[in-house]
């Protein structure tokens, strides 16, 4: 009786540690995987920002048919949790380009672009359609960012930047730090970073709902950070481009990732050695779970040719170290850049848009999926 029990123990041990490492294994196997876009999308079109609520909902934004001579059209994007399909929302019949999506719930999303002539377009979707909104008066818009609660705005106006911030009755200035902004990360009204960069190098800033703090992460000339990811008050990450001056033509720009513990920013070490990393993402738990590298090059073994070799297009990152991850090859198509990823709300799946090189100097857009 007691042999039967023990094999019979061992047997369900073995039958556990094999799930186990079945699981593992998959996990191990997980990779980015290439999503086509509608058939109803043109040639030379591209995407650049998307943004996520849940495995059957997401959107896109970008444009189609651009040419030398044509700005192309405004590109909607959205995910049913199969495929994405193309909107097309009555009563935009402008030719520009929609330049960035974000959202605080599936019934207040909003987009920017910009139209043919330069001016702001501000679309809002309120959970049923799409509708144009009055812009800002005088503001070029480049981005918007929501997060905690808030909407903000990136843009210029008459040459100087400008942040605005949706207040419920429309959008109000707030104070801007010195030099650029290129990204925000919103916790609440008093709790917001901001990445870009000043004549100093790239610089990194906190807003406290009366005043910004802003800290040079990398005094290298040209250095930026476009993104930032506030994890708690002793953990914020940013990243962009080192920047580069002199050496021989043509030579890229090395990747800057900055991490700040509570007390300095320092420098983080990547897998990598050129690019820019265009994106950070968070984990469920809200933690730096991706990072992704546009245009990723990494030094070829000593006498190769060509001196550099592909580096890796995304970084997963487990709280210690990096593991690199390349994006699956698209028949007909080059590589990606402007990588952008949107995660998705309570699950370890991540999005990534932007656009690919083409066929004789033409590009495509790219969406990929991890998980």
């Amino acid at each position: 009786m007691a042999r039967r029990l023990l094999v019979a123990a061992v047997a369900v041990a073995m039958t556990v540690v094999a799930i186990m490492s079945s699981a593992a294994a998959s996990a191990d196997t997980l990779s980015w995987q290439h999503v086509p876009v509608p058939a109803q999308v043109r040639p030379q079109a591209g995407l650049n920002e998307a943004v996520a609520f849940g495995p059957d909902r997401a959107w896109a934004v970008g444009t189609d048919a651009v040419g030398r001579e044509a700005p192309g059209f405004p590109l909607i994007l959205r995910w049913n949790g199969t495929a994405w399909q193309r909107q097309s929302p009555p009563g935009i019949g402008w030719q520009g380009e929609l330049l960035s999506i974000a959202a605080t719930s599936p019934t207040a999303v909003w987009a920017v672009g910009r139209d043919s002539a330069g001016g702001a377009r501000l679309l809002r979707h309120d959970g049923k359609a799409w509708s144009e909104d009055r812009p800002p008066r005088g503001v070029v818009l480049t981005r918007v960012v929501a997060g905690g609660g808030e909407t903000w705005l990136i843009g210029s106006r008459d040459g100087a930047q400008v942040l605005l911030r949706r207040d419920g009755r429309g959008w109000r200035d707030v104070p801007v730090p010195p030099g650029s902004v290129y990204g925000l990360h919103i916790l609440a009204a008093d709790d917001v970073w901001a990445a870009g960069a000043t004549g100093s190098g790239a610089a990194v800033s906190h807003w406290n709902g009366q005043e910004w703090q802003q800290t040079i992460v990398s005094g290298f000339p040209r250095s930026g950070v476009s993104s930032v990811l506030a994890v708690s008050p002793t953990e914020v990450w940013a990243g962009g481009t080192a920047g580069f001056v002199g050496g021989p033509p043509g030579k890229p720009i090395p990747p800057l990732l900055v991490r700040f513990d509570g007390q300095a920013w320092n420098r983080v070490t990547v897998p990598t050695d050129f690019g820019s990393i265009s994106s950070l993402a968070p984990t469920t738990s809200g933690a730096l779970g991706w990072v992704s590298v546009a245009r990723s090059q990494k030094w070829g073994p000593p006498g190769s040719n060509p001196p550099l070799v592909p580096g890796p297009d995304f970084l997963a990152w487990n709280g210690q170290s990096f593991t690199e991850h390349t994006e699956p090859a698209v028949a007909g198509e080059g590589e990606s850049w402007a990588l952008r990823l949107a995660p998705v709300p309570g699950t370890e799946r991540v999005w990534s848009v932007g656009r690919a090189d083409g066929p004789e100097g033409t590009f495509a857009p790219r969406i990929l999926r991890f998980g």
